[in-house]
């Protein structure tokens, strides 16, 4: 691991600790209330980055010949290690959601997750779903750190070190 991916490693653990700060001041729950709904905000991200960097790869083979032009399937996902995730499990997806005014942000990642469990069903009953614990403000600037570009450019390294 290089200083820079060491650095941005330490910046994220960083600003894990002051969301974490940022929950038990701003909201009445404990960490056991919040760990599981975080880790799957933190898994939301890790999948989105890995469809985001299948869909690159997908598109490359396309133009390059490798793979035929033709509708994309969530096999093609699969096979590049990735889960196939709906339009509306998508972070970038919910965020744009989110950024209109009156959305309920709890519901939307709620909804995300039941989306991919419908989608991959090994995950049936896996992603936490219990998102209304959070005020919206409090979800939004938690969905907001895992929405850095240095986050989306992250790698299995850095989830594995969350």
């Amino acid at each position: 691991m290089n200083s820079d991916a060491f650095k941005d490693i330490e910046k994220l653990e960083t600003d894990l600790w002051e969301a974490a700060d940022n929950l038990r001041a701003n909201s009445k729950l404990t960490s056991s209330d919040y760990f599981m709904p975080v880790l799957g905000v933190i898994f939301l991200r890790h999948a989105a980055n890995r469809f985001d960097a299948a869909h690159r790869q997908i598109e490359a083979d396309q133009a390059s010949g490798k793979m035929p032009k033709r509708k994309v399937l969530p096999a093609d996902y699969i096979a590049r290690r990735s889960l196939f995730l709906p339009e509306q499990a998508r972070y970038d997806s919910i965020m744009q959601q989110a950024a209109v005014s009156g959305a309920d942000l709890p519901r939307l990642v709620t909804a995300a997750m039941t989306a991919i469990e419908a989608e991959f069903e090994p995950l049936l009953g896996v992603p936490p779903k219990d998102y209304g614990i959070f005020e919206t403000k409090v979800l939004e600037d938690l969905m907001r750190l895992f929405n850095s570009a240095r986050i989306k450019q992250a790698t299995g390294d850095v989830f594995g070190r969350i």
